[in-house]
């Protein structure tokens, strides 16, 4: 079983933007309620997805700069990172099958 990757600033430029394969980050706290509620379908995500794209947390309180870097106002936010581009952003809680359908989406554009 996979399990997501705690990341943090000073490895966010090796773990996402350098990645071979898609990255999706977690922007998460441990205070937001949302997040805890999105954190088991993240684990998830993590396992049906492993060796396709590469599933990251990062905690917005112990990292400041990076959610920075890339403007995420409010949390869990979600990002897709392809190539060391953000290609989607998912922002609040969104169902397992929205967020499967969005990943699919990018791995879908990853073949072109």
């Amino acid at each position: 079983m996979a399990h997501p990757v705690t990341i943090t600033d000073s490895t966010f430029k090796t773990d996402v933007l350098d990645s071979e394969v898609p990255v999706l980050v977690d922007f998460w706290a441990a205070w937001c309620s949302p997040c805890k509620m999105i954190a088991p379908i993240v684990e998830d995500l993590a396992t049906e997805y492993a060796g396709r794209i590469k599933v990251t947390k990062l905690d917005v309180d112990a990292n400041p700069a990076t959610p920075g870097m890339f403007g995420v106002m409010s949390i869990p936010t979600l990002m897709v990172f392809q190539g060391g581009k953000a290609a989607e952003r998912i922002v609040g809680y969104q169902p397992k099958p929205s967020l499967k359908a969005k990943l699919d989406a990018v791995l879908a554009g990853a073949g072109r």
